[in-house]
């Protein structure tokens, strides 16, 4: 039985963060399906495409199957939808612990099939976040040791333009 875990997030820009919670994701299932929340009411950086192309052109070289999937509902129907039994969320520190830790009571009484994983942040990309990332890039700050090199490209892109 092939073991699907969800990983979701706005990945506005992905992080190296991001990038450390999906290798441990990786070590737990056969495919993991990155799920990019698409909000109508919030206008990200970029665009649901592009986020997915970094994405994909960050992780081309990896051994395991990555998908990437709009969603714009909740989350663990989102996972379920994607055939996932495992619903992956990253945690930095203990607000995201709390926060974390309700959520997965919640979303494991509307999908019990679901099991949340909760897996820290390793101290190195721990506090990266891509608000900051973002923040420091508008800023004209150099943000190459907090993200991707394909990342980095794009943001210089999108704020030179």
């Amino acid at each position: 039985m092939t073991r699907i875990a969800y990983y979701p997030g706005s990945f506005d820009p992905m992080t190296n963060g991001h990038l450390d919670v999906l290798n441990q994701a990786l070590t737990l299932a056969d495919e993991v399906v990155i799920g990019i929340g698409v909000h109508p009411g919030k206008v990200p950086m970029f665009s649901f495409e592009e986020r997915a192309e970094l994405i994909k052109s960050t992780t081309s070289g990896m051994d395991t199957t990555i998908s990437v999937r709009p969603f714009n509902g909740l989350v663990v129907d989102a996972a379920s939808d994607a055939g996932a039994s495992i619903l992956i969320r990253g945690v930095r520190d203990g607000t995201d612990l709390d926060y974390e830790m309700q959520m997965s009571g919640m979303n494991g009484t509307m999908r019990p099939e679901v099991t949340t994983v909760l897996l820290p942040a390793k101290p190195n990309t721990r506090h990266i976040t891509a608000t900051l990332v973002r923040q420091i890039a508008k800023m004209g700050g150099d943000v190459s040791p907090f993200v991707p090199d394909a990342v980095n490209t794009a943001l210089k892109s999108k704020l030179s333009s």
